[in-house]
C-alpha cells in the first residue's frame, strides 16, 4: 500500500508539473507542435485545452490524485477515469513515438515539456497500473466512457478543423492530406484504442488483485 501511494504520488506530481510547464510556454507564446507563428493567448489557451495530449495528461493527474489519497480507490466514475486515462495516455506515447516526434525540432522547455507529457508520463502511468492497479476495475462501462472519449474527440477536432482550417496534429489535417489519409488515420487510432481497451481489460482480469478491494465509493 505505501509503495503504490508513493508511486500514485510521484506520478501525479510529475504528471501536474508537465503540464504547468507546457501552460507556462503557451502563456509565454512557446511553440506548440512547432507552430511557427502562436496566436493570441485566448486562442492558444484554448487549442492547449484541445489537444489529446493535454487531456489524456489531465486524466492522469486526476487519477493518480486521487490513488495517492486511496490506492484502492473504487466506483463507478473512477473506473472508467482510470481506464480512459490508461489507454489514453498509452495511445499518447505511441502516437507521439512514430508519427509525431520525426516532425518535431524543439529545444530548451519546450523540448523537455515535450518529452515529459508524451514519454515520461506514459511510462510511469501505464508502469504504475501493471503494479500497483488497482484491479479488478474494468467493467463495460468503464470501457464505453473509454471508448466515447477519443471518438467524440475525433468527431469535435475534425468539425473544428472544417470550421476553423486548425487541427492539433497534422495527420488530422484533410486539406493538406485528403479525406482518404485522414480517414485511414482515424480508423488506424480507433483500432488502437479498441485494441488497447481489450487488452487492459483482459490483464486487469489476469492480473494479481489488488488485495482489498473495498466498496464502491464516488471519486
Amino acid at each position: 500500500m505505501r509503495n503504490a501511494r508513493a508511486w500514485h504520488t510521484l506520478t501525479a506530481a510529475l504528471t501536474i508539473a508537465a503540464l504547468v510547464l507546457q501552460l507556462v510556454l503557451v502563456i509565454q507564446g512557446g511553440r506548440v507542435l512547432d507552430e511557427a507563428e502562436p496566436p493570441g493567448l485566448g486562442l492558444r489557451l484554448a487549442r492547449f485545452v484541445a489537444y489529446f495530449t493535454i487531456q489524456s495528461n489531465l486524466l492522469v493527474a486526476v487519477a493518480t490524485t486521487l490513488l495517492a489519497r486511496d490506492p484502492l480507490r473504487d466506483g463507478p466514475a473512477f473506473r472508467a477515469l482510470r481506464l480512459a486515462s490508461t489507454v489514453g495516455i498509452t495511445v499518447t506515447g505511441l502516437v507521439h513515438f512514430f508519427l509525431l516526434r520525426p516532425l518535431l525540432d524543439l529545444h530548451g522547455a519546450d523540448w523537455l515539456a515535450d518529452k515529459m507529457l508524451h514519454m515520461l508520463v506514459p511510462v510511469i502511468a501505464v508502469a504504475g497500473w501493471l503494479a500497483f492497479g488497482p484491479r479488478p476495475r474494468v467493467d463495460g462501462r468503464a470501457v464505453a466512457v473509454a471508448f466515447a472519449w477519443p471518438i467524440a474527440w475525433l468527431a469535435v477536432t475534425l468539425v473544428v478543423a472544417g470550421a476553423t482550417r486548425w487541427v492539433p496534429y497534422p495527420f488530422l489535417d484533410f486539406r493538406a492530406e485528403g479525406w482518404g489519409s485522414v480517414t485511414v488515420v482515424c480508423l488506424g487510432i480507433t483500432a488502437l484504442f479498441a485494441a488497447l481497451i481489450g487488452g487492459f481489460h483482459r490483464m486487469d482480469r489476469r492480473l494479481a488483485p489488488s488485495r482489498q478491494v473495498g466498496p464502491l465509493t464516488a471519486p
